[in-house]
């Protein structure tokens, strides 16, 4: 049975760090909880994004073809409270581990951008990221630019209307980031899971995947979830932007 235990002991962070120090192709599968830590309600919380803006009519790919100025009231009003939104030490241990040799990628659920911003290489996106804009005609890519927000929808240089760069309901993930994310779990020795309820599907059956594969499944949640008592070999309780760097240096305190 994984360990369950809601303190993070040495010997739980210990058996964690000798997981990661054993591989050079471990990936964490990220979710809504790290971006959290950072100031981010998540969408889905009482103060989050959907209480305002009800997705069904500012975040579908019909309500976007419908009235794109009044779904960009809501994408501009994330993009402004982003820009002051930086990433926290959760986000840096991840790049770090990374820089290290041990995590080969990250697969995430969130839009934020954040851990390309601490560093990070490689990062699988399911669902795009608000720092650039596509266009629906010709698919050019811009960064996103707030001083259009007056002129509601941005157009292109070929007159299409402009979308945020990210998955909208009613849209598909792209087919790279499913392919390389079913590749990279069933390939890994160590898959670590970050602030993830596992209940949205696919980015919650990647842990299941490597665990089938052989892997070891090292869980950074605030709270025990669908893979704690199922999947997980370590759980390590508590906010990422804690748990995560406590595990950086328990692996460097051998590798360096």
């Amino acid at each position: 049975m994984p360990p369950t235990n809601s303190k993070n002991d040495d010997a739980l962070l210990e058996r964690a760090a000798e997981l990661i120090r054993g591989t050079t192709n471990a990936i964490a599968v990220t979710g809504a909880g790290i971006s959290v830590e950072s100031g981010i309600p998540d969408f889905r919380s009482a103060h989050g994004l959907w209480a305002r803006y009800p997705p069904d009519q500012f975040a579908t790919m019909d309500a976007f073809l419908r009235d794109p100025d009044k779904v960009w009231e809501m994408w501009y009003e994330l993009a402004e409270n982003l820009q002051g939104v930086k990433p926290n030490p959760g986000h840096y241990a991840l790049a770090e581990l990374e820089k290290m040799g041990h995590i080969k990628a990250i697969v995430t659920q969130n839009i934020d951008a954040l851990h390309q911003h601490a560093g990070s290489k490689t990062v699988i996106e399911y669902h795009g990221n608000t720092d650039q804009i596509a266009c629906t005609a010709c698919f050019r890519h811009r960064k996103m630019d707030l001083s259009h927000r007056a002129l509601g929808a941005p157009r292109c240089e070929c007159g299409g209307v402009m979308k945020p760069d990210v998955v909208l309901f009613g849209e598909v993930i792209p087919e790279y980031a499913l392919r390389t994310s079913d590749m990279l779990a069933r390939g890994c020795d160590a898959l670590i899971v970050v602030g993830t309820s596992a209940q949205v599907y696919p980015a919650a059956g990647l842990p299941f995947l490597a665990k089938e594969s052989g892997a070891a499944v090292i869980e950074c949640n605030t709270e025990p979830t669908n893979f704690t008592n199922v999947i997980t070999d370590v759980f390590l309780q508590g906010p990422a932007g804690e748990t995560l760097p406590k595990l950086v240096e328990r692996v460097k305190s051998v590798t360096d």
